[in-house]
């Protein structure tokens, strides 16, 4: 398989799923497990707080993976994953300094909003092109000038 074959069959697979939703959610999980650098024994020794420290963003990659490679269930796993990414503001450093929270509440909001199977859209010139009538010379002098030229008012 040549990589031309490869990229196009990559592009028809990406377009049948929240592809984009799916790994900003990935990635804002990762980033929220990279800014917590404390070892797990001390995690342990913390209790709840400090497990959920690193439970929650585990759970947002997991949530992102199940989107990207299960996306008929979407809905549900987004709505999980913009919980997991708003409890991150409280677990886990603000949130990963904030941009771990945007990037999970970003992905998961656009998990939640792709539809699949919708038609490409049309911008407003083609559809406008499409309801008028073309006039051409040969229809112009079927119908005269003017319709209705030379009746009174």
């Amino acid at each position: 398989m040549t990589f031309t074959q490869w990229r196009d069959r990559f592009r028809g697979w990406r377009g049948r799923r929240p592809f984009a939703g799916g790994v900003l959610l990935v990635l804002g999980g990762a980033e929220i497990l990279v800014t917590m650098k404390a070892p797990l024994p001390v995690i342990l020794h913390v209790g709840m707080q400090g497990l959920a420290g690193y439970l929650l963003p585990t759970l947002m990659v997991l949530c992102g993976l199940l989107i990207i490679f299960n996306p008929t269930q979407r809905l549900f796993y987004s709505i999980i994953a913009i919980l997991l990414s708003l409890g991150t503001w409280l677990t886990s450093n603000i949130g990963g300094f904030v941009v771990g929270l945007l990037m999970g509440a970003v992905g998961s909001s656009l998990a939640f909003g792709w539809l699949p199977d919708q038609e490409p859209r049309q911008s407003r010139r083609q559809r406008r092109k499409e309801k008028r009538p073309e006039r051409t010379a040969d229809r112009v002098r079927q119908d005269g000038p003017l319709p209705g030229a030379g009746k009174p008012a």
